[in-house]
């Protein structure tokens, strides 16, 4: 069932735990995070990117996600949010649709235009009731950034005082940090690189609002519990859900079965899979 997702976040505060944020596709993907998330009898946060949305259609994904919240997921507590949102055109659409949250994605520009933009979005949400999620830092992408991540990161990390600043500013509800997490596939082919997570303590000092951490995808598990200790309360996976329905997919057509809607089913039950290891490790082996 759908539910705020601050009633979510509320339970983690409570419980030291964090929310799995899942990005989601299409109807299978959709699928294969509800039926993880049922097995694992957890909440779960849906998560779709504005590429996302744009490629599936908001009103169209909107509606799987709300229909199987209802059907597949009604045992469950669900929350559907908007992930790395640029344009506010889009925010309003998701806020519309009934997303209970929302990310704007400013982090690429100046710390004054960040505020600026983050906070435009923020008035707009909070009126209609939506948490807004803002990011602050340069979460990098591939080796040539890790690289200058590790010789220079005051370029790339979360600036404790700077985050004080931001979040007392922008009145965001959620704030995700860059501490040494990078988005995309490289750290799935060379291994994540480790957190930084004396900068996060010195975050967490300063800042007030639950933390989020992206580029989550294939950090070892003894990284992830320290971060959650240290105030991360939601962590974001899309890396391994892409694939873990991919790799399924690439297993089918090796086979003669010819029926679409088996071979998606094995994407399905992989996703749902990967979920649930992650879920089990998220909530810090805390009782569901």
């Amino acid at each position: 069932m759908l539910v705020h997702i601050k009633k979510l976040v509320a339970e983690a505060e409570k419980g030291g735990y964090a929310l799995g944020a899942f990005n989601t596709f299409n109807l299978e993907t959709t699928q294969g995070i509800i039926k993880g998330a049922v097995a694992a009898h957890s909440p779960v946060i849906i998560q779709v990117s504005e590429t996302s949305l744009r490629y599936a259609g908001v009103d169209v994904i909107s509606q799987i996600i709300g229909n199987l919240s209802k059907s597949l997921g009604k045992n469950i507590q669900i929350a559907i949010h908007l992930d790395h949102g640029r344009t506010f055109s889009m925010m309003a659409d998701c806020i519309n649709l009934g997303f209970s949250s929302v990310m704007i994605d400013a982090s690429d520009l100046s710390f004054d235009k960040n505020v600026f933009l983050t906070r435009k979005v923020a008035d707009y949400a909070h009126r209609r009731n939506v948490w807004v999620q803002g990011e602050l830092g340069r979460v990098v992408k591939n080796k040539k950034e890790i690289t200058d991540l590790f010789r220079s990161p005051k370029e790339f990390l979360t600036d404790p005082d700077q985050a004080q600043e931001f979040v007392k500013k922008t009145k965001i509800n959620t704030l995700a940090v860059a501490i040494g997490n990078i988005h995309g596939v490289y750290k799935l082919e060379h291994g994540a690189p480790k957190l930084f997570l004396e900068r996060l303590k010195e975050i967490q000092k300063k800042v007030r609002v639950p933390l989020v951490l992206h580029g989550a995808s294939k950090i070892p598990e003894s990284e992830i519990k320290k971060a959650i200790k240290l105030g991360i309360r939601i962590i974001n996976i899309d890396t391994e859900i892409k694939f873990a329905f991919r790799r399924s997919l690439a297993k089918s057509f090796k086979t003669k079965e010819s029926d679409p809607r088996f071979i998606f089913l094995t994407g399905i039950e992989a996703v749902s899979k990967a979920v649930k290891e992650k879920i089990a490790i998220f909530r810090n082996h805390s009782k569901p």
